[in-house]
């Protein structure tokens, strides 16, 4: 508990640094002896990290602690405007993940009743959808969500000094849900396995020896995109299959790649710019079909921390692509080296995030938990656009 109580109090004064226009990471500083080896010190990193985050991420079967007389209240949550016009059933958050007294609404009527609203970034910055014109209630906060690299979000400037809590994949945010996480299965509380919690297990010798040997799915291709260079040169040494809009096509059905990625044994998780803490989809979905990810995105250390360092393969770990591609070719003549990239997998599960349900239930209860603060994200571009290691 002892970490648990410095992390919090690490994060907090990261934010309220944040807040007052600097940034900097709180970095956990570990005594290693001598002799201990990098991936071993790197297991350390990321199993600390793991219970940092466990202690900040939503625990959808866990209930809430007792509130009091006045914390009872009901919190109200307005969407504003469904993320990329694409209308979606808003949830029971009460049912989906014991978030309780928590109700959501998009009627824009109920405007001068919300607690809070949720305004996604992209459809305001384009255009989409305009900020509330009516004067803001005193206590209502607004909160600010994307789930864009920088790279792909405009217009931040627009918006210093309007929000005040900000809702992302970055650990720093101040309601942090990434993409995806790893929920440990020893010594884990039964109540963290939840019900969108996927269970990973350990390759049988069968099942590392699949048919197919890389996989790309990809639909944004872009020249200009660091994955698609890389690509090129990889295609000069092993077969890639590629799918998508700019390959061939995905099996239809709901989880068609999480599917078509079990018949691989490596994927490529690409991700379309490199920046803190971007890790999306693309890596969990190779987690959760027992592929071995080979990503390119921020720096082997962030996805450390988010998965044990010998759970993928990173671009950077070969002075070039032709060393990546002897390597790739020689995990699959060998399967007992590729199944040390595997057996790691047996004391998780995997939390893939429910978009946007889980992103508006998590929202209302980081508002019930700050009634009466209305802090103000008076550098939200700076703190966006910095590259924090």
């Amino acid at each position: 508990m002892g970490a648990v109580t410095h992390g919090k109090a690490a994060i907090t004064a990261h934010r309220a640094i944040r807040r007052s226009g600097s940034s900097q990471r709180k970095r956990c500083c570990l005594l290693v002896y001598k002799g201990t080896s990098s991936v071993c010190v790197a297991t350390v990193g990321f199993l600390l990290f793991l219970g940092l985050s466990l202690f900040y991420l939503p625990d959808p079967s866990a209930p809430e602690p007792a509130v009091s007389e006045e914390s009872s209240h009901v919190t109200l949550l307005l969407i504003w405007a469904h993320p990329f016009e694409r209308y979606r059933k808003l949830p029971n958050c009460s049912a989906l993940f014991q978030i309780h007294k928590c109700t959501l609404t998009d009627d824009r009527r109920a405007y001068p009743q919300a607690d809070a609203v949720i305004i996604h970034h992209r459809d305001v910055a384009i255009g989409r959808a305009e900020l509330p014109t009516e004067p803001r209630p005193g206590a209502q906060k607004w909160i600010w969500m994307n789930y864009e690299s920088p790279t792909h979000t405009p217009a931040l400037w627009l918006f210093e000094g309007v929000f005040n809590l900000t809702l992302s994949y970055r650990t720093d945010s101040d309601i942090f849900l990434p993409y995806g996480y790893l929920i440990p299965r020893v010594g884990t509380a039964k109540s963290l396995q939840n019900r969108y919690a996927h269970p990973l297990h350990k390759p049988s010798r069968s099942n590392v020896i699949r048919p197919r040997f890389v996989a790309w799915v990809i639909s944004n291709w872009s020249e200009s995109h660091a994955r698609v260079a890389f690509y090129y040169k990889l295609r000069r040494y092993i077969n890639v299959d590629v799918f998508g809009r700019a390959g061939l096509p995905l099996p239809e059905g709901r989880g068609s790649v999480v599917r078509l990625l079990g018949r691989y044994q490596f994927y490529l998780a690409l991700e379309n710019s490199q920046h803190t803490d971007y890790i999306t989809e693309k890596l969990w979905n190779a987690v959760k079909a027992g592929a071995v990810p080979v990503v390119l995105g921020p720096p082997r250390k962030n996805y450390e921390r988010f998965l044990p360092p010998e759970a993928f393969i990173h671009v950077d770990d070969f002075p070039t692509v032709r060393g990546l591609a002897r390597y790739l070719r020689m995990l699959r003549r060998n399967p007992d080296r590729l199944r040390r990239h595997l057996e790691w997998r047996e004391g998780y599960s995997l939390h893939q995030t429910a978009f946007w349900a889980e992103h508006y239930c998590t929202a209302c209860r980081a508002v019930r938990r700050t009634r009466g603060k209305t802090d103000v994200v008076k550098t939200l571009t700076k703190w966006y656009r910095t590259e924090v290691n």
